[in-house]
């Protein structure tokens, strides 16, 4: 077999990937037709030598070998007879067919979106002012996960978060992303984070498949993209209403358009003073030119009585009584006129404390309500522990490669088997199957 096939090269999809404790890399290349069916697929193995070689080769692309990439691999063909194997033994890769195949698909992908008119639906939807409420898909328990919570949670204002996990690389990336995205659109939120921690162009694939780029476009509410790349933009960032770099930098994004808005608040609340104070002090002018109007009265009444002597007592007490009650009105007009200011600023005030308590009563309701969720889920994820089945008294047998045992036929008399208890393991011998 190897002086038949001694070099060719093969290209085909990545598929379950997975790495041997003694180094090796074992993986599967597919062949896919029509409608995304696998047509065929042959088994391969990068050992443990050449791995260092070939990570050079694809960092340099900034990829990486995961699920779903396309490879072009070089190498030879390689038979088992005990088990009868036919194995490819990848000895370099050629990452410019890698990048031509990932370039080509975000062209189509783009294309399609374009004459879908999904580009700019999403950015033309209105972002609340005031962002308090936003659904969150990550992994759970991730650096993204953790960045995004805390920067919102520095700022001490009242945000609540409505969490959905999702992987966000790797098979059943797409699909979860997909159902996150979807199960966030139709609750009482004002956007949608979605965010990760950044990684190789191949660990950011998902984010270029055309059903994540759709949901996140026809998504009714604001969708925000934070995926920890410094060079690259996703199409999810394309589509998406707001795109930056770091899931911090939307975390910061979300405390900066509430900074403003309380900020705009404030400005409201000091122009109202201001124009009450403005009001209040064209009123003390007004009296400020009573005043003068009134000592003016009495000097001309000074300066003409000797000319007047011929008044009567009645009419200088008459004269007397009008000074008076003019100036009682000028003093009951200045009070009210700064009651009325008093009161528009103490209503203005309990409005903004009501509105205010009001907010902080529905974010702790949604916190306990996240909480009993996330409750639920703990008590699930324990009833599905694998190590409880295996505490019932069941069982997994290996083969010696690491391969689960479902039937005889992959443990041949005479090879070497692996039998996983509760507690330890047991190597055996096959005599007879």
């Amino acid at each position: 077999m190897r002086e038949a096939w001694s070099s060719i090269w093969v290209a085909g999809e990545v598929q379950r990937p997975r790495p041997h404790r003694n180094g090796h890399l074992y993986l599967e290349l597919a062949d896919k037709g029509e409608g995304d069916a696998v047509d065929a697929t042959l088994s391969a193995v990068i050992w443990r030598g050449r791995i260092p070689h070939i990570r050079s080769v694809l960092g340099r692309a900034d990829l990486e070998i995961s699920e779903g990439i396309q490879l072009r691999c070089f190498g030879s063909l390689d038979f088992y007879p005990p088990h009868g194997r036919l194995q490819f033994i990848i000895e370099d890769i050629d990452p410019v067919f890698t990048e031509g195949r990932l370039e080509r698909r975000r062209r189509e992908t783009l294309k399609a979106l374009s004459e879908a008119g999904l580009l700019e639906r999403n950015r033309a939807l209105p972002l609340s002012m005031l962002p308090l409420r936003v659904g969150l898909v990550t992994s759970e328990g991730s650096a993204a996960y953790h960045d995004f919570v805390t920067s919102l949670a520095a700022s001490h204002f009242p945000f609540r978060v409505l969490f959905v996990h999702s992987l966000v690389q790797g098979r059943g990336a797409e699909g979860q992303l997909v159902a996150a995205i979807r199960a966030l659109s139709g609750k009482p939120l004002d956007c949608i984070a979605v965010v990760r921690g950044g990684g190789s162009r191949s660990d950011l694939g998902v984010f270029d498949s055309r059903a994540v780029a759709e949901a996140v476009a026809t998504c009714p509410l604001p969708v925000l993209t934070g995926l920890g790349h410094e060079i690259d933009v996703s199409i999810a960032d394309r589509v998406a209403h707001t795109w930056l770099k770091t899931p911090t930098g939307v975390g910061e994004f979300l405390v900066q358009r509430v900074s403003e808005a309380e900020r705009t608040v404030e400005s409201t609340a000091r122009r109202l003073a201001e124009r009450s104070g403005s009001r209040i002090r064209q009123a003390q002018r007004r009296v400020e030119r009573a005043g003068r109007s009134i000592r003016a009265a009495s000097h001309r009444i000074a300066e003409t009585r000797a000319k007047i002597e011929r008044l009567s007592d009645g009419v200088r007490r008459l004269a007397k009584t009008r000074l008076r009650h003019a100036g009682r009105r000028i003093g009951e007009t200045q009070h009210r006129l700064v009651q009325r200011a008093l009161l528009r600023l103490e209503r203005g005030r309990a409005t903004r404390a009501r509105r205010g308590d009001g907010v902080v009563r529905s974010a702790c309701s949604r916190l306990v309500e996240a909480r009993a969720r996330l409750d639920g889920w703990e008590r699930l994820i324990t009833r599905l522990d694998p190590e409880r089945t295996l505490a019932r008294g069941f069982s997994v047998t290996r083969t010696i490669d690491g391969e689960i045992l479902r039937d005889s036929a992959p443990a041949p008399p005479g090879s070497r088997i692996e039998t996983e208890l509760h507690r330890g393991r047991l190597i055996s011998r096959v005599e007879e199957t």
